[in-house]
């Protein structure tokens, strides 16, 4: 191919690369264009008979996953003794192009940590590094989240997506909201008067959580879950129920009610539980104070 010859010579004049580099350059962008146009007609014929939104996440996650691998194959092929070469070449040639290479190898095997002991799947909530969100995808070098919190209270979304390097996970303790099981333990603190009947009042409280459809129905399933758990992770919890705990601050009382909640429904189970406590206080029932 003359026309390669001659691209190769001209690149070599202005870059000082040489030729036999440049065509294998060249060969690779050819390869990766081509394999990148394959798979998008494939899932372009996939979408016409698939709606489901996740379906179709997953399947262009596993056809750009096998694309990717197809690539790397066939690069791997047509550079063969070279790569050694231009690896040696390329040290020499720019330090700063070594550093970004070794900055993608990390992200590569750190993606296969997370691929094989899974700290974290698709859909998990997490927090890493002071950032907290769920994982809306993943690849071999770094995965999204759905960040949430920060500019907004109650742990839901902000609609920002955070794009993270995988080799995070190397440097900064990772936490997994739903890795174990899918329930988290929630706190709402309920302030009274020093007077007032605290056995009276907490057993309004227990009423009020104990109907919520949400929180009745978890210490069953959470029972299963941590059965489930305990198998990986020396786990357990004498009392799944929710229960009130009683302390005495700065001159009131304090009433702690802590229960089981998925994370991503806690704001709305709080919102309901404090709409039914704010009824009987204004029904007065019980006699909430400000906190000093």
């Amino acid at each position: 191919m003359s026309w390669l010859m001659n691209i190769s010579e001209h690149l070599e004049d202005i870059t000082g690369i040489p030729s036999q580099y440049i065509n294998l350059i060249i060969v690779s962008i050819i390869i990766i264009l081509i394999v990148k146009f394959i798979r998008k007609i494939i899932y372009e014929i996939y979408l016409k008979f698939h709606e489901q939104s996740r379906e179709i996440y997953l399947y262009n996650r596993k056809t750009q996953l096998l694309s990717n691998i197809i690539i790397l194959l066939l690069l791997i092929i047509v550079w063969g003794e070279n790569i050694k070469s231009f690896m040696t070449f390329i040290s020499f040639f720019s330090a700063g192009v070594v550093i970004a290479i070794r900055e993608i190898v990390l992200n590569f095997v750190a993606g296969l940590y997370i691929k094989i002991n899974k700290p974290f799947s698709l859909e998990d909530r997490i927090e890493i590094n002071g950032l907290k969100g769920d994982v809306v995808n993943l690849n071999l070098t770094s995965f999204d989240i759905l960040e949430i919190g920060d500019r907004v209270k109650g742990e839901q979304s902000t609609g920002r997506i955070v794009h993270v390097p995988n080799s995070i996970v190397f440097a900064y303790p990772l936490k997994n909201y739903v890795k174990a099981f899918k329930y988290i333990w929630n706190e709402i603190t309920v302030v009274i008067d020093l007077d007032s009947d605290v056995q009276k009042v907490k057993y309004m409280l227990y009423k009020i959580v104990k109907k919520n459809s949400v929180i009745k129905e978890i210490p069953k399933k959470m029972e299963n879950q941590i059965s489930t758990a305990s198998e990986d992770y020396r786990i357990y919890f004498n009392n799944l129920q929710p229960i009130i705990y009683t302390s005495v601050v700065d001159g009131h009382i304090e009433l702690y009610i802590r229960y089981l909640v998925h994370p991503k429904k806690a704001r709305n189970v709080e919102d309901l539980i404090w709409i039914d406590i704010l009824k009987l206080n204004r029904e007065k029932k019980i006699k909430l104070i400000k906190s000093a």
